[in-house]
């Protein structure tokens, strides 16, 4: 017995050591962790680099349709009224409602535009043809929602709304939809306290000032369209939400923000300035660039405003009374600055690379 148990004894002992060498060989077990490996694959490659998605967010192609369509009833309103008035002040109209239907008038000719591909061998028949005969029945049908039915459309309209789909798919959409916007990275810092040292450093590039200036002043009709509805609506009861804005307010924003645009770069990647720093710096230059448009204006008896009824305003050209829209517009602005910095045109795009990101996006 005793003979067994040393027998069964060595046994055990002999097998102990394979048994720790195999335990050895064999890989450790990684701890466990609350995301699964596919997640981390996927951060480990275009999330985690801030890689740029194909195409610019829903959000924002709705955004830009609605401002372009104000831009373009300001445009032709405003030169139809100089025609018959030959008003220097340039004045132009649309409405809130009206931004929201050309928004979405757009977004829907947008995925006619990305039809393109099926007429590879009759490009004539889209362009000449098909484009053109819905962006008309498009406006028509807006124009009769906005003045009534018994609204009718001439020739005149009709041809222009013609020439306005060739422009809309031949250029406007051609070029705007090679827009692409840069994912924001994680853990990316905001635009309201201060960055470390170690972070702060010239922004990166995004669209081209040209660019960004027409954006800027586009944006001026659409601030001024909003202001002057939700005024009149509060002022006089008017439902309607017709407001109005000046030709020569396009340049006035275009090239205001883009100034504070220039000092918001300044002041905030380089000096690390916090929101409350920056924003007295904003309306000091804002109140100063309206007051000296307005005297330039109204020598050559163009200027659009007169603040001479309103309390705390000086020469009628600015007042004090608009100070709680100048600072929630220079906040705005900084926003808007960090959007178009994540935006920027490909360089090259072929039209066959065109459609196939763009049809992934509608998918």
């Amino acid at each position: 017995m005793n003979s067994k148990r040393r027998d069964a004894q060595r046994l055990l002992s002999s097998e102990r050591p394979g048994q720790s060498s195999k335990k050895s060989r064999l890989p450790s077990s990684p701890p466990s962790s609350p995301f699964p490996s596919s997640r981390l694959k996927d951060l480990s490659g275009a999330e985690s680099l801030g890689r740029p998605s194909p195409s610019l967010p829903t959000w924002m192609r709705l955004y830009f349709y609605g401002m372009h369509g104000i831009t373009l009833d300001v445009l032709l309103s405003s030169a139809q009224r100089f025609v018959h008035t030959s008003d220097l002040k340039m004045l132009g109209f649309s409405s809130p409602y009206l931004g929201v239907v050309h928004s979405l008038a757009h977004f829907a000719l947008e995925k006619l535009y990305l039809q393109k591909r099926n007429f590879q061998g009759r490009p004539l028949v889209f362009h000449l043809v098909l484009y053109p005969s819905v962006y008309v029945g498009l406006q028509t049908l807006v124009s009769r929602l906005v003045a009534g039915p018994a609204s009718g459309s001439s020739l005149l309209t009709v041809l222009l709304h013609y020439l306005l789909a060739l422009y809309d798919s031949q250029l406007f959409l051609k070029r705007f939809l090679r827009l692409q916007c840069h994912c924001p990275e994680r853990g990316g810092g905001g635009g309201g306290g201060h960055s470390p040292p170690a972070e702060r450093s010239s922004p990166p590039q995004g669209l081209p000032d040209s660019l960004r200036f027409v954006f800027y002043g586009m944006h001026g009709f659409l601030d001024e369209i909003f202001f002057t509805a939700v005024f009149n609506l509060v002022e006089k009861s008017d439902r309607t939400l017709l407001g109005h804005t000046s030709l020569w307010s396009f340049f006035m924003y275009g090239s205001c923000s883009f100034v504070v645009e220039k000092l918001y770069f300044y002041l905030h990647h380089r000096l690390g300035w916090p929101t409350w720093r920056r924003l007295p710096i904003y309306i000091v230059f804002i109140y100063t660039w309206e007051l000296t448009w307005g005297l330039a204006l109204r020598h050559y008896g163009a200027c659009s405003w007169d603040y001479s009824h309103y309390p705390l305003n000086f020469m009628g050209l600015i007042t004090l009374m608009y100070l709680p829209g100048w600072i929630l517009l220079s906040y705005y602005q900084d926003v808007l600055s960090n959007v178009l910095l994540r935006v920027h045109c490909a360089k090259s795009k072929s039209s066959k690379t065109l459609f196939t990101n763009a049809k992934s996006r509608t998918a």
